[in-house]
């Protein structure tokens, strides 16, 4: 059994920061909120023999026990849908041919409309180009969480950012939980901030870092984290999912892209990005949006109002929901971490003419021997 405590994870000027060398974390209360902060080895307290305790439902840091399961198979989801964008619920084993680097693999299993449980990451964008939108942000977080969200089966966790990665809430699938992480999540402008993405002198604050991390955004470490530190502990039974909110304009992560992308693809994790964010400050990046989503089998959206919002999450729904899963021992047995790229071929003739489009992961991962052996990295277009 696996617990996942509290996590704020900051990533600084240089290189990605070791997990032993994460700064701590303290929870403040005040009233009937809670929330973690980052603290400095220079800041940590004094030890206290009756130190405060946030009340444990708002305690962000609280998850629910997962378990993992080690297996020797690559399990792959996939959906299929025509040129009108419906789903095609009636594929067999013998419709398909699954090719790793070319070579034809031997399907041991093909489950249709495969209905796991879900565990799901939002991570909501709250750097200073999002001041506006945030409300936005959150709305649309709540609209999942309460759209998609199964209680009994399903479980999330909330994270926000700006240059620091922050937990507001671990995995679990209590609602009321969600929604109070959810509101908690809010624009914390950095000193000498008038608004409009202005900064003006004033008092200097404490820490040019945090400064500087206050009116950052990293949209990449935030997914590398997310994926190596919360959703690789999730039980290897559920769908694993990250929902990224943001505009997509990264400023300061310490790890690039494709880096981000390999983490979720090692987490088994989809990533689905909803594009918001604010015209007077540069709207969306959605060519960013796009890669990090297709190269994970997720997709990216753009809305412009709530009903392409609430389109969205029934597509989202329904990839998650409406899946088919074929898995197979990989007839490449070497344990050497090297990249694998996968296709999916439709192979009857009928369903060919249809020219089906499958949405799937387009590749994943070896695992390796021994498990702190670093994978072979590779670069995306």
């Amino acid at each position: 059994m696996v617990l996942l405590t509290g996590l704020v994870i900051s990533l600084v000027a240089g290189s990605v920061v070791p997990p032993q060398m994460y700064a701590q974390t303290q929870t403040t209360t005040v009233g009937e909120k809670s929330r973690t902060r980052r603290v400095t080895d220079s800041e940590q307290p004094a030890p206290s023999p009756t130190p405060p305790v946030a009340p444990k439902e708002e305690n962000p840091q609280e998850s629910d026990d997962v378990v993992r399961v080690e297996t020797n198979l690559t399990s792959i989801f996939f959906t299929a849908a025509d040129n009108n964008k419906r789903f095609i619920s009636n594929l067999k084993k013998e419709d398909i041919q699954v090719l790793e680097d070319g070579q034809p693999q031997e399907i041991f299993t093909f489950q249709q409309n495969t209905d796991l449980p879900l565990s799901i990451a939002i991570l909501i964008d709250t750097s200073r180009s999002e001041e506006r939108t945030l409300p936005d942000e959150k709305a649309a977080a709540r609209s999942f969480v309460e759209a998609v969200m199964r209680p009994d089966r399903d479980e999330a966790a909330i994270v926000s950012f700006t240059g620091d990665v922050t937990l507001e809430q671990g995995f679990t699938g209590n609602l009321d939980r969600l929604r109070r992480a959810i509101d908690r999540v809010e624009f914390v402008p950095p000193s000498g901030y008038v608004g409009g993405g202005v900064v003006v002198g004033g008092t200097p604050p404490i820490s040019d870092t945090n400064q500087i991390l206050a009116g950052a955004t990293a949209i990449w470490d935030a997914v590398w984290a997310s994926s190596n530190d919360l959703l690789a502990t999730s039980a290897d039974n559920t769908r694993r999912t990250i929902i990224l909110l943001t505009d997509g304009e990264d400023t300061i992560s310490q790890v690039k892209m494709h880096e981000a992308v390999e983490r979720a693809q090692k987490a088994d994790a989809l990533i689905y990005a909803i594009g918001i964010g604010d015209s007077y400050q540069g709207g969306v990046d959605e060519s960013s949006l796009r890669k990090i989503a297709e190269h994970t089998g997720g997709r990216a959206y753009f809305p412009r109002n709530e009903s392409q919002l609430k389109s969205a999450f029934v597509q989202i729904q329904r990839d998650l929901r409406e899946q088919y899963l074929v898995a197979y021992s990989p007839s490449n047995k070497a344990r050497d971490g090297s990249y694998r790229r996968i296709q999916i071929q439709v192979t009857d003739p009928e369903l060919r003419k249809q020219k089906l489009k499958l949405n799937y992961r387009p590749g994943y991962f070896a695992k390796t021997a021994d498990r702190d052996l670093p994978a072979k990295r590779r670069s995306y277009p």
